[in-house]
């Protein structure tokens, strides 16, 4: 009689062990590619190589960026993205950014590229929400964390 109380306890402290549904609504993770500098000297003197917008969203943390420019195969393109360190006092609160694309290639291949920036340096305090103006992108857009 005690091995089968002893033998039902241990089945009942295995059954106690479930892992919880609440573990599957963990946050997702999503890593960016590169950080968003944030420097007006930098912003006010940016050069960058001609491309076109082909697409801008924002995930998580992230402004993910799509872009298509002339090159051999783009694999040498370097990206920055500039905030001006401006911050528009209203509600939201704005902020300003340029994309600078570095191209050396001398092609005339059209190629698209996706880069992704991290804007988590960009976060106001008191505040989860802010309007992004990307110079050359047509619309804003809403950042909220």
């Amino acid at each position: 009689m005690k091995k089968i109380v002893f033998l039902a306890s241990i089945v009942l402290c295995f059954m106690n062990m479930q892992c919880d549904d609440d573990d599957d609504e963990r946050p997702s993770i999503f890593v960016c590619d590169q950080a968003t500098i944030v420097d007006k000297e930098a912003y006010d003197n940016l050069d960058s190589a001609h491309f076109t917008f082909v697409n801008a969203e924002i995930s998580d943390n992230c402004l993910t960026i799509e872009i298509s420019a002339s090159g051999c195969d783009g694999n040498s393109w370097e990206f920055n993205l500039m905030d001006s360190g401006a911050v528009a006092e209203s509600s939201p609160e704005q902020r300003y950014l340029k994309f600078q694309l570095i191209n050396n290639e001398a092609c005339l291949a059209v190629f698209k590229r996706i880069v992704s920036f991290d804007l988590t340096p960009l976060q106001v305090d008191g505040s989860n929400e802010i309007i992004l103006h990307l110079e050359g992108l047509e619309s804003s857009l809403n950042y909220k964390y």
